[in-house]
This record gives C-alpha cells, sequence and structure tokens, in this order.
C-alpha cells in the first residue's frame, strides 16, 4: 500500500516546481513536464524525473552493472573500469554540464544510470555476437539501447517494467555515443507513439540516428562520449596495451595527456559554446580533435588483438547458451535450470505473447560475464581465464 504523502511535503514539491520554472534555461525541461506511459494513483513528493533515477537504482539491471565489461574483459586488475563505474561517471560529467547551461539535473541523472542496462556480457564484443545471433533467428538487431528499453519497459518487476517517464526512455534509446556529433539539437515534441515507432525503425535499421527529445537526453550523448574516451586510455595505459606517448601530438595539445585533462577541456569546450540557436555543441577545433582521438581509441584500443585473446571462445560460449536456453525456453519445463532461473523469477506477465527466441535474447543480455560464465561451463563449454 502506497503511503499518502504528506500536505507539507507537496507544499514544498510545488516551491521545487516554481524554483525550477524560474531558474531553469527556456530550454530545459521541467520537471512537470514528465509524462509516463501509464498514469499513476496517488501522489509524491519526488519530482518525476528524480523518481526515476531512484527506480533505476532499484532495479535488478542496475545492480548487474557491477560485472559487466565495459572494455576490458578478463584482466586480473581491479583498477580497470567495469560499466557500474562508466555510468557513474556519465552522470557526474553530465551533471556538471547541466548545472552550468541551466538544465534538469535530475533528467541527465536519470538518463546517465539507465543509458546502458541493456548491455549483455563482454561489452560491445558480447553485443555483436548476440546481435548475430538473434538474426539468425529472425529477430530485429540487437543493440544495447534498445535492449535497455526493453529491461526498463517489459521485464523489470516480474515484466510490469518501472512505468519511467517518456524523456528519461527517450534519453536512454538515443544516448548512441557511438556516433561523432559537434552539435546536438533535441528533436522535441515526441509522444510515446513517437518514441515507439523510432524504436521499432532503430531495430531494423541500426544505421539510423535517433536523437533525443530534450536537451538533456542530448547532454548526456555528450557526456557519454567524455566519460569513456579518456578513461579508456588510462585503462589501455594501465594494461600496458599502450604509451602515453602514443596518444596523438594534436589530441595532446588540444586535450592534455590524462583523463582529467580530457574530461576538462571537453567539458570546458561545452560550457563555453553555451546552448546557442537552441543546440549544445563543441567549437570546430575540439570536435575535430575529438574525432581523432576516437579513431586512435579504434585502432589502438578497441581493435587491439591483445583484448581479443578468448573472443572465439566467448563467441562459442553465446552460440551454445542461446541454443540450449531456446530449447528450454520452447520446453517450458520448470525443472530445467535456465528456465527456474530466469521466467519463474519474472512472474506471469513476463511470459504473455513473448517467443521463447525473444525470451533467450531477453535472459543472455541480461547476465552479468561470471554468470554467463558458469552457465556457459555447465553447459561443456571450453571458458576463457582470467590473466
Amino acid at each position: 500500500m502506497r503511503h499518502l504523502t504528506t500536505p507539507h511535503l507537496l507544499a514544498l514539491k510545488n516551491q521545487l516546481d516554481a524554483l525550477e520554472a524560474d531558474r531553469l534555461s527556456p530550454l530545459a525541461t521541467l520537471s512537470r513536464e514528465g509524462i509516463r506511459r501509464h498514469p499513476e494513483e496517488g501522489q509524491d513528493h519526488r519530482q518525476p524525473f528524480a523518481v526515476d533515477g531512484d527506480r533505476v537504482l532499484h532495479s535488478r539491471a542496475y545492480t548487474r552493472y557491477i560485472d559487466k565489461t565495459q572494455v576490458f574483459s578478463l584482466v586480473k586488475n581491479d583498477h580497470i573500469t567495469h560499466r557500474v563505474l562508466h555510468v557513474q561517471l556519465v552522470s557526474k560529467i553530465g551533471r556538471t554540464i547541466g548545472r552550468y547551461l541551466r538544465l534538469n539535473e535530475d533528467l541527465i541523472e536519470a538518463i546517465a544510470l539507465g543509458h546502458d542496462i541493456g548491455h549483455p556480457p563482454f561489452g560491445h564484443d558480447g553485443e555483436k555476437i548476440l546481435d548475430n545471433l538473434c538474426r539468425e533467428h529472425g529477430l530485429p538487431s540487437f543493440q544495447h539501447n534498445l535492449q535497455s528499453i526493453e529491461f526498463l519497459e517489459r521485464i523489470e518487476r516480474q515484466g510490469r517494467g518501472w512505468n519511467l517517464t517518456l524523456q528519461t526512455l527517450d534519453g536512454i534509446m538515443c544516448h548512441d555515443g557511438e556516433i561523432h556529433n559537434r552539435m546536438l539539437a533535441p528533436q522535441r515534441g515526441k509522444t510515446f507513439a513517437d518514441f515507439d515507432l523510432q524504436g521499432a525503425a532503430k531495430g531494423l535499421d541500426p544505421a539510423g540516428e535517433l536523437v533525443p527529445m530534450t536537451m538533456e537526453g542530448c547532454v548526456v550523448r555528450f557526456a557519454d562520449t567524455i566519460a569513456y574516451i579518456g578513461r579508456d586510455i588510462e585503462d589501455a595505459i594501465e594494461l600496458k596495451l599502450i604509451r602515453r606517448e602514443d596518444i596523438p601530438v594534436r589530441c595532446q595539445e588540444i586535450f592534455g595527456r590524462t583523463n582529467g585533462s580530457m574530461v576538462y577541456r571537453l567539458v570546458t569546450d561545452l560550457l563555453g559554446n553555451g546552448l546557442e540557436d537552441g543546440a549544445i555543441a563543441f567549437s570546430e577545433e575540439v570536435s575535430e580533435g575529438l574525432r581523432e582521438l576516437k579513431e586512435f581509441n579504434y585502432q589502438r584500443i578497441y581493435l587491439n588483438p591483445a583484448i581479443k585473446k578468448g573472443l572465439a571462445r566467448i563467441s562459442n560460449c553465446y552460440r551454445v547458451l542461446f541454443a540450449s536456453c531456446l530449447e528450454q525456453f520452447a520446453r517450458q519445463q520448470p525443472q530445467a535450470e535456465l528456465y527456474e532461473n530466469f521466467l519463474l523469477e519474472q512472474g506471469g506477465e513476463y511470459p504473455k505473447g513473448r517467443q521463447p527466441v525473444v525470451m533467450t535474447r531477453d535472459f543472455i543480455a541480461g547476465m552479468t560475464d561470471a554468470y554467463f560464465l558458469r552457465q556457459a561451463r555447465q553447459l561443456g563449454c571450453e571458458t576463457p581465464e582470467k590473466a
């Protein structure tokens, strides 16, 4: 039973709403503009986007961030970034930008904390493997941003989802930090119908670019890049894959040689350009320098054969796990371990109308790295070891 909010707390909430309207930029998203797919009974002293952030933090999928690969898998080094740290960095950087540009920090935080919920085991390599398996079995492309929406809307809370606001969900779906943009302006005025159509279209055409509906969503998209670009370099140096002097000279001149200097330069540049013409933007110099730095990371880090060791075994594990899950979900036998570990926990709402292949995708996407490897070993797979 939901507790009633006292009149005093509701009055304070109304004061916060009034302060927002007075303090935030005209380009910001006010908390009172938050729209939910399903209206909720009762009143809450928290503002809608603050509620979203709390719901993401309390989701089971957020808990599993702690053992999800960011870039480097299977390394015996506790100082290497995992996905749980990455989303916290995105949130911190995004809120800093939002504070100076007078945007809604609660909305930025909710989007940032939830943006990678749908990432499968073993990072982007795992995402590519699962995408191939989904396509082979007649499903649309697997993309972690779309799977984040799947978890938060249709899998969590035994299939009921968290009923997050449209603005938060849209920011999560449109967060793609891999796309290089110098400038981003929000695509305002979306409805849930627009959101659903864009998600379906993205599943059929992964190359299609989505644009957030809010300035806060645009900030998170830039903050995602700012959070990973220098941090991945630091991790690669820690693992002796590259040397600090390997960073391109022009990039060193613009950004410095450390993650701290890179984050500071990128954030400062965004803030210096403000919100002119209804958009957030990097300067030309910084944008081109960032493009060069991204290319350096791809060639020297993300495509480095040294971080692909064990990938063939992981790929085989994915295939074996997918086949086993699909068989067990198709049989719907409660005594089957994978069925019991996933479907019985979901309750009665989740399986309704879902094909076994969809449930297989959802189950594997939600696994942590360690759980994935344990299940693969039980099926007789040879798994890689940490080195």
